[in-house]
């Protein structure tokens, strides 16, 4: 199972390095279309649907890393307070619902695809890309999400079952403050480490 997990963290963070270069590439053709604008009186057209497509893109691809990470923002000021067995339980209904919820957006996801593939459809601006396309992309980076976040459910479920709730906390529980403060020590200390080495 660990090996499975440690495919399924590699598809997730290539997708989240995915998702970050289509939004920094975003980033850059909205810049030079201001520039453009600004001093040359001209525009790159169809540089927001661009962009559109890359802020849905990139969101869909790095869903699946933020939840392998730990990243989704949770509130969590009574859940410390609760006792060991109800944060496990309230992990656990958190995962199934949030998977569930992406789970029902590509599925309905799937029928938009089918159909701007069906009816040929193409976006409105000078571009005229075939909206199944970008739409393709985004409905797969859903269903990597979804699937890594049924892995990651199986295998909390399997630790749980092991006894191992210390290592189940690691998998799905929201991130301590404690973790927190080992991750900024560590990425300080790895950091140093470079610097000295030049």
């Amino acid at each position: 199972m660990e090996a499975v997990m440690q495919g399924a963290r590699r598809v997730a963070h290539w997708g989240l390095w995915l998702g970050g270069v289509l939004v920094l590439l975003a980033a850059i053709l909205i810049g030079i279309d201001v520039v453009m604008r600004k001093f040359f009186s001209t525009s790159i057209g169809g540089a927001d649907e661009l962009a559109g497509y890359a802020l849905a893109l990139g969101t869909a691809w790095a869903l699946a890393a933020a939840l392998v990470e730990r990243a989704h923002i949770r509130i969590d000021s009574l859940y410390v307070l609760f006792p060991h067995w109800l944060r496990f339980v309230l992990d656990i209904a958190g995962l199934v619902l949030f998977v569930a919820f992406f789970g029902l957006i590509a599925w309905h996801g799937w029928s938009v695809v089918a159909q701007s593939w069906t009816a040929g459809s193409r976006s409105q601006s000078a571009l005229q890309t075939p909206t199944v396309i970008p739409q393709f992309i985004w409905l797969l980076g859903l269903v990597v999400f979804v699937a890594i976040g049924i892995l990651l459910l199986v295998h909390a479920v399997v630790l749980a079952a092991r006894g191992q709730h210390a290592a189940v906390a690691k998998v799905i529980s929201t991130r301590s403050a404690e973790e927190e403060v080992e991750d900024e020590i560590r990425d300080l200390k790895e950091r140093s480490s470079r610097e000295g080495d030049r």
